[in-house]
């Protein structure tokens, strides 16, 4: 029987992450897929081709593509884990600005809420995300960022926020996720880190 999951409307990288899960879980023999963009498409084909599924893209409609996979052969090979990669160790998230990367800043905020919503991927290696400079925005502006910063927070990972930071913008109030934090913590957590990644 041929598995639908339907991943229209949903930003990248979900579509992959989802298709990730339902591999892992219910290991279909057959599957559809249904996306509304070709960077979708294209990530999600990409995907289960090394996953071992043979793949086929299709545009359905003006926004509509549908990846067919089938198992080649009677094996499947197992999705790699999020997290089966990564060193063991402690890894820092620090975030200095409240876009991802430079150019457009509309496209660099949903850029920044897609990494923010992507970060649990790392799994248990995931100890803390530090928000400095124009950073703090994120915990103080509703949007995808502060909501995945309150899940990440929710699943315990820990959320620092500069309060010299907060107090220079006038957020010290506005805060809604994490705890407020100094240059020691700050210093110290860099130190205790085995990893650090800066966006």
């Amino acid at each position: 029987m041929t598995k639908e999951l339907n991943c229209c409307g949903l930003a990248c990288p979900e579509p992959v992450i989802r298709c990730r899960r339902m591999l892992e879980e219910e290991k279909p023999a057959s599957l559809r897929v249904l996306v509304d963009n070709t960077a979708a498409s294209e990530n999600v084909g990409r995907f289960l081709g090394r996953t071992g599924y043979s793949v086929e893209v299709r545009q359905e409609g003006a926004d509509l593509w549908c990846v067919s996979a089938t198992a080649c052969g009677c094996r499947v090979t197992e999705p790699e884990p999020a997290a089966a990669t990564l060193t063991p160790g402690k890894t820092l998230v620090l975030i200095t600005t409240e876009t991802f990367g430079r150019g457009d800043d509309e496209l660099g905020e949903k850029l920044m809420g897609n990494f923010l919503s992507t970060l649990p991927e790392l799994g248990e290696s995931l100890w803390r995300v530090i928000l400095l400079n124009g950073g703090v925005k994120l915990a103080a502006t509703p949007g995808k960022a502060l909501d995945s910063l309150k899940a990440l927070e929710n699943a315990g990972t820990d959320v620092l926020v500069c309060g010299t930071c907060l107090d220079f913008y006038g957020l010290l109030e506005a805060k809604q996720a994490g705890q407020t934090t100094n240059m020691l913590d700050v210093v110290t957590s860099l130190a205790l880190a085995d990893k650090v990644i800066r966006p």
